[in-house]
């Protein structure tokens, strides 16, 4: 069940390849031995219409790894090394690039075809 939401400086998406970031982000996770499959994971990008942070330049891209409860902190960990990895890959040039790990807890409820 792992999301990926990437919250990002506005204009982000004219100078880098953010699909390329979302299939990279994706692939990754998916690999991941304790995700059950890439039907399990979702990526995606917003830009911030407005921001501020404390580095140059002016830009950032912070990852919201979203888990089911269950994972140690070790699994975490690992899976947000590797989320960071990816957005230095994609975004080496960017001034701050970071990863949050946020538990869902139950309910969580979806519907696919």
């Amino acid at each position: 069940m792992p999301h990926i939401v990437i919250e990002h400086s506005a204009g982000l998406e004219h100078s880098h390849d953010l699909q390329a970031l979302c299939d990279a982000l994706f692939e990754t996770v998916a690999a991941h031995p304790s995700v059950s499959g890439p039907q399990a994971v979702r990526a995606r990008c917003f830009a911030a219409t407005a921001a501020r942070v404390g580095v140059a330049p002016q830009t950032f891209a912070h990852a919201a790894l979203y888990l089911l409860p269950g994972r140690d902190e070790a699994t975490q960990t690992e899976m947000a090394r590797q989320v960071l990895d990816v957005l230095d890959a994609h975004l080496p040039d960017i001034g701050s690039l970071s990863v949050r790990v946020q538990d869902l807890n139950p309910p969580y409820l979806k519907r696919t075809l």
